[in-house]
């Protein structure tokens, strides 16, 4: 057996906690033996929760938080005044090494700034980029950054670049990850301030496969491994993505229940059709990583379900095992010398 993982979960956090965040981490329980869980939350509504499940009693910990944060609070005032959250508390389990990882559907912001302020950024980490999974025609791919640092700089950048392409190869199995970054068209001399001031760096940094520029529309069909861009344009990619994903599967449901003739062929093609839908959904890939810091912090979507919940905890054992967090010290100490 492995080495056993240790996950704090926020079973506070999101639209749907803490039933969905319970269910996730049984879930990931039955999937995994090398899984121990903190439940970190308002400890009576959890247990009245887990009443509902049978259980090795030995893989799961109840930490009561007596407060929640909530997703419009001010990040910064909440994270210095909630030390009681759920959020504050996790936080603090994995900078005083209870345990290797947080997952979290909680306030975005609490979170990236917790993850900075607490847990800490590795020595030579310049900022903390999110990078969720995203599917494209050939699998997936990384977006790094869609939503910490909306004002990054060229030389963070290059650094999203190095921390994607390690995260890429160790821990998606993607060798030699092809890097690119996002451009409102294919030639060196095109884009805004940053892109032009970062193209050039990309294309000296050793230790990445810089293949140039990439259009959102290349994206989806897995022109490149890992997508670097500053956060602002990350989220708006991101959030058309799934918004895109959505609109085309209620349209494709509408179109084949529209006539006798389509749900008759619906009923045909439906296990084809549920298989395809499957490799789109990002419910299956996790959530995103806060990468850089001295341990990990993953943050799902705020209406996160089951799935996602256990996908998370099963992608912080990868991240252990792959040693991602000493892969980054070691690339940068490289980059540093």
């Amino acid at each position: 057996m492995s080495e056993m993982v240790k996950v704090a979960v926020d079973a506070m956090g999101g639209d749907n906690a803490p039933v969905e965040i319970v269910k996730g981490v049984m879930e990931a329980l039955q999937e995994s033996d090398d899984v121990f869980v903190y439940l970190v939350g308002l400890e009576d509504a959890i247990k009245e929760e887990l009443k509902k499940y049978q259980y090795d009693e030995s893989r799961i910990e109840v930490v009561h938080a007596s407060e929640v944060i909530e997703t419009a609070e001010p990040p910064v005032m909440a994270i210095r005044r909630k030390k009681e959250s759920s959020i504050v508390k996790a936080l603090y389990m994995v900078k005083d090494g209870t345990c290797d990882a947080f997952v979290s559907a909680g306030s975005s912001g609490a979170i990236l700034v917790g993850g900075q302020l607490i847990v800490g950024r590795i020595k030579g980490v310049e900022r903390a980029p999110l990078a969720p999974i995203i599917p494209t025609e050939n699998g997936m791919a990384l977006l790094i950054d869609c939503g910490a640092n909306v004002d990054a700089k060229s030389n963070n950048l290059v650094q999203f670049a190095k921390m994607g392409s390690i995260y890429c190869e160790n821990a998606l199995g993607i060798k030699n990850p092809r890097v690119a970054i996002v451009n409102i068209g294919a030639e060196e001399e095109k884009g805004n301030a940053l892109v032009k001031e970062t193209f050039p760096k990309l294309k000296e940094c050793e230790g990445i496969n810089f293949i140039g520029s990439i259009e959102a529309r290349d994206i989806p069909a897995g022109a490149a491994d890992v997508i670097v861009c500053e956060a602002f344009v990350g989220n708006v990619i991101l959030k058309l993505y799934e918004g895109t994903a959505t609109a085309l599967v209620r349209q494709i449901k509408k179109g084949l229940m529209s006539t006798l003739k389509s749900k008759i062929g619906a009923a045909l093609c439906l296990p084809a059709l549920k298989k395809t839908l499957k490799t789109f959904n990002t419910e299956e890939y996790g959530g995103a990583p806060l990468l850089g810091l001295n341990g990990l912090v993953v943050k799902t979507h705020g209406s996160s379900k089951a799935i996602e919940v256990k996908n998370s905890i099963l992608q912080c054992k990868v991240f252990k095992e792959q040693r991602i967090n000493d892969r980054i010290r070691e690339q940068l100490a490289i980059g540093n010398e």
